[in-house]
């Protein structure tokens, strides 16, 4: 009967209707209280509704059931960042590698709050973890490059970018910051190059910036 429910709740939010998802995934509750599970995927759910107090409350509820729920720890932490709640979400975070420390998105979201807060080296040193884990993980060197960019250090920012690029050729922001480098570093038919593929692959590049390339082409 629980399982039932389930593959209907996961159905429904698969399919969009996140309104009969709701619904499944309460009636999984009422039968289980105590399915971490359910709670987490309520919360996803809830998410998606943006209901936010209700999704805190719920991976609140699945990380009670079951303290090294690391799932739920990373997903409260997301809905914590995507309010704001920085130091909160870091917890979270920290929370979830302890748990689970191959957990390569809480690697990438810590490294995201510490880049913002202007701690470089520690944000470095999450994106490095991630790497490690996931060596193919174009995100991760696209983060890295976008570290060493700030410390001014244009070379190992530059390979991080390429690095990005021959994971995923598509990546349309690595193409972006390689151009802008490439033209602060007035080697223009370079620059031209990636900005012509950023604007393909869907990236706004600034026409100021077309503009006084167009000599150089």
């Amino acid at each position: 009967m629980i399982e039932e429910h389930f593959q209907l709740a996961y159905s429904a939010a698969g399919r969009g209707d996140l309104g009969e998802a709701v619904t499944e995934y309460q009636k999984v509750l009422k039968l289980d209280s105590k399915n971490a599970k359910a709670h987490l995927n309520l919360g996803i759910v809830y998410g998606r509704q943006e209901k936010w107090k209700k999704e805190i409350s719920e991976y609140e509820k699945a990380i009670r059931v079951d303290p090294n729920f690391a799932e739920a720890h990373f997903n409260l932490g997301v809905a914590y960042q995507g309010r704001g709640k920085l130091k909160e979400a870091m917890a979270q975070y920290q929370k979830t590698l302890q748990i689970y420390p191959n957990y390569v998105e809480a690697h990438t979201n810590l490294g995201i709050i510490y880049f913002r807060q202007g701690m470089f080296d520690q944000a470095l040193a999450e994106y490095q973890k991630a790497i490690e884990i996931k060596p193919e993980y174009a995100k991760g060197y696209y983060n890295i490059g976008s570290v060493y960019r700030q410390k001014k250090k244009m070379e190992e920012a530059i390979t991080s970018f390429q690095k990005a690029l021959e994971i995923n050729p598509k990546y349309g922001a690595a193409h972006y910051a390689l151009a802008v480098i490439y033209y602060e570093k007035q080697e223009f038919k370079l620059a031209i190059e990636h900005f012509d593929q950023a604007g393909k692959l869907g990236m706004v590049v600034d026409p100021k910036l077309l503009e006084r390339l167009k000599p150089y082409r």
